[in-house]
């Protein structure tokens, strides 16, 4: 089964350009009022609403603490933290936020 996460935004054209050009997910459909990104097996499809949609938290994994680096170096200027080592749920991490708030994490699994 394949699936995706839906998001309400009141910045379409912002939030399309921050997942696509900022964080390297492509256009995977374009609808009249949403559009649908994907990298890998993560899709995720924001529309143009009234009202934000900011709960949950979306995660990026990767498949080494070498590669979270990189990603920190190149999000530092979105991360609330550094990479740390998280030893309750065995992972190596940071967060960051998108444009409009969103929670972002970006792990690998040890």
């Amino acid at each position: 089964m394949s699936g995706l996460i839906f998001f309400s935004t009141r910045e379409l054209e912002t939030i399309v350009d921050f997942y696509s050009n900022k964080l390297g997910m492509d256009i995977w459909l374009e609808q009249a009022d949403c559009v649908i990104l994907k990298h890998d097996n993560l899709m995720l499809g924001f529309c143009q609403r009234e009202k934000t949609g900011k709960d949950g938290m979306i995660t990026f994994y990767y498949e080494t603490e070498k590669e979270v680096d990189e990603a920190y170096l190149r999000h530092k200027d979105i991360s609330t933290t550094k990479p740390q080592l998280n030893e309750k749920y065995n992972i190596y991490h940071f967060f960051a936020t998108d444009p409009e708030g969103r929670d972002l994490e970006f792990q690998k699994f040890l």
